[in-house]
């Protein structure tokens, strides 16, 4: 069966997209977000991503290049923007077809299939969602971090802010979108939280906690990971 993952943040649009491809026997994930759909791509493994850019965490375009960074699925983007620079920067970034809405259901599934198609008879590659640095690596589907050759052992929310992270590299990930992706909240007055588990992930992973080489603090802003 062939996975869709389906990276929208309109609820309806969403559902449509849903009962029309399993319908027609596709197997088929949601993600309302950015953060959601890189780690549902790294987890579920799709054989083709439908992406929408104007994602509520982050601009589509960031999740291609994440995507790019250890995967070759099939990217179609599905998007109201429709400026010629819009549509560069998408195919730029990785992305292998652009649809912009409003769209017809059959021409998108059309495009789908035919992308499929070229994923099928291309020379296949490995895809390891390995995340690697000079410190330590970084195991997207085992949820594992190696470091010196051992195994570090983090805890569930260690890893949770950790993946996040990693699957953003280079980009500033507010504390806004931690709080609300981690603990479910977005209240300012919580940002101590961030702080005491950023430190002890950077005593687990840098060299120099107090001089973080990977783990950097965006100050008042939030945190941004460099491979």
């Amino acid at each position: 069966m062939t996975r869709v993952l389906v990276v929208e943040d309109d609820p309806q649009l969403v559902r449509a997209l849903v009962i029309t491809m399993q319908a027609r026997h596709y197997g088929v994930d949601a993600a309302p977000d950015g953060a959601t759909a890189l780690r549902l791509a790294a987890v579920r493994r799709p054989d083709v991503v439908v992406l929408d850019l104007g994602l509520p965490d982050m601009d589509g375009v960031e999740v291609i290049k994440a995507l790019r960074g250890w995967t070759r699925v099939p990217v179609l983007v599905l998007s109201a923007r429709q400026a010629s620079d819009e549509k560069v920067d998408a195919l730029d970034a990785g992305a292998d077809d652009y649809i912009t809405k409003p769209f017809n259901m059959n021409e998108l599934l059309a495009r789908l299939r035919a992308a499929v198609r070229r994923a099928e008879t291309a020379p296949s590659a490995p895809e390891v969602p390995l995340v690697t640095t000079d410190g330590f690596t970084v195991d997207l589907v085992a949820k594992k971090v190696r470091r010196a050759d051992h195994d570090i052992r983090l805890t569930p929310t260690e890893w949770h802010l950790l993946e996040i992270l990693v699957t953003h590299p280079g980009c500033l990930v507010t504390q806004k979108q931690l709080l609300h992706e981690v603990w479910g909240v977005t209240l300012g007055n919580k940002t101590n939280y961030l702080r005491v588990y950023m430190a002890q992930l950077r005593r687990k992973l840098e060299a120099d906690p107090s001089r973080p080489r990977y783990l950097i603090t965006e100050p008042g802003m939030g945190y941004r990971f460099e491979a």
